[in-house]
């Protein structure tokens, strides 16, 4: 009884904090910077990605949050849903968390490990486990709820897992554009925002969920992109599948603190966020 009112109460303070939280911090929509946004696209022209672009192969997001209230924010195709291979894995460590706080589930050594290493070395049987746990249905009600709102059925769509990762088939693709397991670059930049202004599920935990997606085991992507900068923190979830790939990440070096999400859809995507990450860190490094 008395262990029940604790809880009770202590998940009284761990909401109100996070409602607190949530006022506190404006929202990604409607935050777009116009000289971030040209920089962005001259970064991409010069790179020569405009015809992927154009022909929607390839999202980019870019929030720069160095001041976590005051957002900017710059994208290209930011709100186009695409196929993004193992990068939803960060809805799965979503949802497991809210059932943790939620206490439908225990951060225990064996939980903690299974999320770390779906993370960081995207294990596709840990992701399947965990996927499992928090439960199908429950997990596709987490990403649609109010309080995240990171798949918008009345919108571009968002992040999204209706497949578990191995051979066995969809259970329930998005409704909006039939993928298995779909992103926008926007919607991945919002859990990362969400993630570091505290808004998710309290400092406490969030702090074990951003050190799960820190240490990046695969180096490839952003992560080899930036391996010739020195005192650099990356946070990320990338995913590979054929001719689909994508990285997402927080990234902090000094004073500088910025979110950088990328989609791409042609064989040589990978190549295409390792070059992209060095100019897009430059900027983010050295601007006015």
């Amino acid at each position: 009884m008395i262990r029940s009112i604790l809880f009770v109460m202590l998940a009284l303070v761990v909401g109100a904090s996070v409602a607190q939280n949530k006022g506190n911090y404006p929202s990604l929509w409607g935050r777009t910077d116009p000289v971030l946004q040209k920089q962005l696209e001259n970064i991409m022209e010069t790179l020569g990605y405009n015809t992927a672009i154009k022909n929607k192969k390839l999202a980019v997001a870019l929030v720069d949050i160095a001041d976590l209230k005051n957002p900017r924010v710059a994208a290209v195709n930011g709100n186009t849903m695409m196929y993004a291979a193992s990068v939803p894995k960060l809805a799965i460590l979503l949802g497991a968390f809210v059932e943790i706080r939620e206490d439908n589930m225990t951060l225990d050594s064996k939980t903690r490990q299974s999320l770390t290493d779906m993370i960081r070395f995207s294990s596709n049987q840990d992701a399947t486990r965990m996927l499992n746990f928090v439960g199908k249905d429950r997990l596709l009600e987490i990403l649609q709820s109010s309080e995240f709102g990171l798949y918008d059925l009345k919108g571009a769509g968002g992040l999204w897992v209706g497949k578990e990762y191995g051979k066995s088939p969809a259970y329930q693709r998005d409704p909006l554009h039939n993928f298995s397991h779909g992103a926008t670059a926007m919607q991945v930049a919002r859990f990362y925002y969400l993630l570091e202004s505290g808004q998710v599920v309290g400092e406490e935990l969030s702090g074990e969920m951003k050190a799960m997606l820190g240490d990046p085991g695969i180096n490839h992507k952003f992560v080899a992109g930036l391996q010739g900068y020195k005192d650099v923190k990356i946070y990320r979830k990338s995913g590979s599948w054929k001719r689909w790939h994508g990285d997402s990440a927080l990234i902090e070096a000094g004073d500088t603190k910025y979110i950088v999400v990328g989609l791409a859809e042609n064989v040589n995507g990978g190549k295409w966020l390792s070059r992209m990450i060095k100019p897009i860190h430059e900027l983010m490094i050295t601007k006015k």
